[in-house]
Formats: structure tokens, C-alpha cells, sequence
């Protein structure tokens, strides 16, 4: 049997080891239950005049500070109680004012959630081990991220670059971080690429960069709870809990989902074999 000229076409495709692994901060590497940013904007929002929920507070994570600001003050009850107390639905100049308060809250709370979570030093070996680079991303602005940055070094603990909301034209789920982080590191193709996070945004950014997308479970926004809290949970309330993180994370496409970064290898294991074969996300 014979084809036209041009019936046939071949695709160019990366069949080699990961070049890196893009880590997420609070929630991944470090801060278990993801628990300063939260803190920080309920207090942010006091001082307004509004009481929000931690889990208000935690609805919009994953996106820049300010940005996350802008979307509490649209969850219906936000802004209902804003409208009732200030007389006007909440502006972007209320934004702004929320975030110039919102910053140096969340600069000085930070110190006290930078405890890494277990196994990260063990997982960040484990990359370079297998000669991949380690950047990172978050919706920490650059003065956050860089006392982040030494809060981990004291901890043992620094990734080979750091790109944050603020450095970029759009933070999540957009995938201008990952993007930069993979430039910055000169690793390539994105399909050789890994993005780890917690957040439901976290997975978007790596999908829509075009990488391999590992959410985790317990340790971050999904769950929301200290390690003591959570260990401190009747075994049937843990289930619940880490089913429905599972749910969500897989949900917006995540390619895999793990209790915690203490369980990354083996799926990083299962990731290079598949790009090996020539696979992509």
C-alpha cells in the first residue's frame, strides 16, 4: 500500500534524565499545615474591621498575597461584612491598604512556621543525587521568599533558585515561575521538568507549564493542620481528611498525589521512567 508525500511526521521527543524539580514553599519543604499565610491574612483583615475564617483565609492559596487578598473579598460573606462595615463594596484601593498591612505581618510571623517539613532534606538529596537542579516557587513576595530563603539555609536547606509572585508578570496559576525557574537553571525540555506543591493553584502553574505535577496531601493547604493536630485525629477523621485532599488535588489534574515530600523519590522514580520512554505530561 502507498501513502502521499507527506503522510507521515515525526516529532522531535526527549527520552532523557529529569533536569529539575520545582518545589513549592509553606505546605511542601516547609511550615506543615501551610499556616503563616493564613494567620497573616486574618489578622490583616481584623484590623479592618472584618472577621474572616482561616478557612476563608485559606480558599485563595497558591495565588500572590495581593492577589489572595482581592479573592477573600469576594467570597460572598467577605463582602457582604465588608460592605456592611465600611459602607461600599471592598475596592482596589481597599486591596492596597489591606496588603501594605498584610506585609509586615507576614514578614514578622514568618520565622515562627520556617520548621522544614520531614524529609525534605531527604528528598532534595535525592534529586541532586540523581543529577537534577531544584528551584522553587510561591506566592510569597521577594522580601518574603528571601528571609524564607535564610530561615531554610539555617535549617540546611536552599535551593538552587527561587522565583517569586512578584518577579514574574502573573503569578499562579499562570506559569511564568516555573518558566523563569526553568530559564534560570537552564533546564529543558519542560516535560523533563517536575513541579511539586500543595495547593490546587500549584498544580495549574505546573500543568500550564507543561511539566510532570505532583500535589501533596497532608502537609499543606488540602488539610491545613499542624503535624500535632493531625496526629492528634481519631484514625477515621485522618481518612476523610486526606481522601478529600486527594480528591481535590487529582481533580485539577495533578499526574500524581503523595501523603508528603518523604514520599517523592519513588514517584520521581516512576516520572523519569516514563520520560525515558518518551512520554510527556
Amino acid at each position: 500500500m502507498s501513502f502521499p508525500a507527506g503522510s507521515f511526521r515525526h516529532e522531535r521527543r526527549y527520552a532523557g534524565p529529569l533536569q529539575a524539580v520545582i518545589l513549592d514553599w509553606a505546605g511542601t519543604t516547609m511550615d506543615y499545615g501551610c499556616l503563616a499565610p493564613p494567620a497573616a491574612f486574618v489578622e490583616a483583615y481584623r484590623r479592618h474591621g472584618i472577621a474572616i475564617t482561616m478557612e476563608e483565609a485559606r480558599r485563595p492559596m497558591g495565588a500572590h498575597k495581593r492577589v489572595h487578598i482581592q479573592r477573600i473579598g469576594e467570597i460572598p460573606r467577605v463582602a457582604e461584612l465588608w460592605r456592611a462595615t465600611h459602607g461600599a463594596p471592598q475596592s482596589e484601593a481597599d486591596i492596597d491598604r489591606i496588603f501594605e498591612v498584610f506585609v509586615p505581618i507576614q514578614l514578622e510571623i514568618l520565622p515562627r512556621y520556617a520548621d522544614l517539613v520531614p524529609g525534605t532534606l531527604e528528598a532534595v538529596a535525592a534529586i541532586r543525587a540523581r543529577g537534577a537542579k531544584v528551584g522553587s516557587t510561591t506566592g510569597y513576595t521577594l522580601a518574603m521568599n528571601r528571609l524564607l530563603r535564610d530561615e531554610a539555609a539555617r535549617r540546611g536547606y536552599g535551593p538552587d533558585e527561587m522565583v517569586s509572585a512578584d518577579e514574574v508578570p502573573e503569578g499562579r496559576p499562570a506559569p511564568w515561575m516555573c518558566l523563569e525557574n526553568a530559564r534560570r537553571l537552564g533546564a529543558y525540555p519542560m516535560s523533563a521538568l517536575v513541579k511539586v506543591g500543595d495547593t490546587l493553584p500549584d498544580m495549574l502553574e505546573g500543568l500550564d507549564a507543561g511539566m510532570w505535577t505532583v500535589g501533596v496531601a497532608l502537609t499543606g493547604n488540602e488539610v491545613g493542620l499542624a503535624k500535632a493536630d493531625w496526629d492528634a485525629l481519631a484514625p477515621e477523621a485522618q481518612r476523610r481528611l486526606r481522601d478529600r485532599a486527594y480528591e481535590r488535588l487529582y481533580g485539577v489534574g495533578a499526574h500524581y498525589v503523595i501523603d508528603g515530600i518523604w514520599e517523592l523519590e519513588p514517584v520521581l522514580d516512576a516520572i523519569a521512567g516514563r520520560v525515558r520512554r518518551g512520554e510527556r505530561p
